[in-house]
């Protein structure tokens, strides 16, 4: 592919208008503290921004990453899912966010758009994109899943009706945790490797990821706010992020990538919750709202079919 359709600069910028973005929203959503930023560097090349919100007046916790790294030689994460890349030099961007509520009825979430470049001389570069969302209740409601996948179908459909189905199945597979036999939550989008068509195409896709992260996720905040809740379900929710740091220390791809690659530690962990709980073979009452969660949510299912 032409070297010259592939625009790292206009991904780069891109990607730091988007943390702005998130970033002023969350803040505003929150109501009562707003984001701090550590700008950090990388020995072996690049750095990022890091931006923590912490005990906010709707949020706990929440991180939104923006890093851009580069070097010559690509870590096992990489080559080992792509062994015809070792010896490329690389650079890796995107901004990678998870926020965490403090109300149980108000669900955790995650989100990340990414871009990929290898290069060797006198080989073409070797490109591609990567993204998506994904929604972890910790008490389900079927208006907020529906409108969820209903905003993630919306991000897709411009560029394909396959992509929705696929990214969805794709993001209910990585999302896993095969040692629980169970899903992280009720997925979402989840894709990498996307270099379908020429650089403009894929690039669109991945924006359109990134721009209707808020559209799917706001709205649920604003409807589950203001629910009460007591200590039986604080408990709850300390239990089921204890799944949340399970899957992003055993499974998750981009949290090995990142260590791997010399990134900043701090930033790569923080999306871990603040406080977690786990409980030997803690079991929901039958009929509770606690066993609905993983009767009725944390199931494949096919969202908008249901609604």
């Amino acid at each position: 592919m032409d070297r010259q359709t592939v625009n790292p600069t206009r991904v780069r910028d891109y990607l730091l208008n988007l943390q702005d973005t998130i970033c002023q929203a969350i803040a505003k959503l929150d109501g009562q503290t707003d984001f701090r930023e550590d700008q950090w560097d990388r020995p072996a090349g690049g750095g990022g921004r890091s931006r923590l919100l912490r005990e906010g007046g709707v949020f706990e916790q929440a991180g939104v990453n923006f890093s851009h790294v580069y070097g010559d030689n690509l870590p096992p994460a990489a080559t080992e899912r792509r062994p015809e890349l070792a010896g490329r030099g690389f650079q890796a961007m995107g901004v990678s966010l998870v926020i965490h509520p403090h109300n149980p009825y108000v669900p955790t979430t995650h989100a990340n758009v990414r871009f990929f470049l290898a290069e060797k001389e006198n080989a073409a570069p070797v490109w591609w994109f990567g993204g998506g969302f994904d929604l972890t209740p910790y008490y389900g409601f079927e208006d907020d899943c529906l409108h969820w996948h209903q905003t993630a179908q919306a991000a897709c459909l411009p560029f394909g009706d396959d992509l929705y189905p696929r990214f969805k199945r794709w993001c209910d597979e990585y999302f896993y945790l095969p040692h629980r036999q169970e899903p992280r939550g009720i997925g979402g989008l989840f894709f990498d490797d996307f270099a379908e068509g020429d650089f403009e195409h894929s690039f669109g896709l991945m924006r359109s990821v990134g721009d209707h992260f808020l559209p799917a996720y706001r709205p649920i905040v604003e409807r589950r706010v203001d629910i009460p809740y007591g200590e039986r379900e604080r408990q709850f929710q300390l239990y089921r992020r204890g799944r949340y740091v399970e899957f992003n220390l055993l499974q998750d791809r981009g949290t090995r990538f990142g260590l791997q690659s010399g990134g900043r530690t701090e930033s790569i962990l923080m999306s871990l919750p603040p406080l977690v709980r786990w409980e030997y073979n803690w079991q929901p009452e039958p009929g509770s709202t606690e066993a609905a969660l993983y009767e009725q949510f944390l199931t494949a299912r096919d969202w908008l079919a249901s609604g």
